[in-house]
């Protein structure tokens, strides 16, 4: 149940940083609205993950996940800047991601 915690952490902590966006410096009102809720939400689903997850490997994998997806979605959505050093480096922190779970497995072996 931790990693469903932490999937909706990581989605509301998504969503409040789309609305950030979104929000033009709080110029616009609904999404405005969305952001502080969002990421209220995103602390209160972290905070029941890291119960049972390594605060280590929840947070980097909570910051990671969403620096990666973020990336991903100001590219896409908001047509923000492709290259390959971008891909590259994204590619990396979801390698790294996936290093720290894997490590954190073997450690309770």
């Amino acid at each position: 149940m931790a990693w469903a915690y932490l999937a909706l952490a990581i989605g509301f902590e998504i969503c409040g940083t789309v609305a950030l966006k979104l929000s033009n410096g709080f110029a616009q009102v609904l999404p405005s609205l969305v952001i502080l809720p969002a990421y209220a939400v995103s602390f209160v689903f972290l905070t029941f993950a890291v119960k049972s997850i390594p605060i280590s490997v929840a947070y980097a994998v909570w910051s990671g996940v969403g620096i990666a997806v973020i990336s991903l979605i100001g590219m896409a959505w908001f047509r923000e800047p492709v290259s390959p050093a971008k891909l590259a480096f994204i590619a990396v922190i979801v390698i790294g991601i996936i290093g720290l779970h894997i490590a954190d497995r073997y450690a309770h072996v």
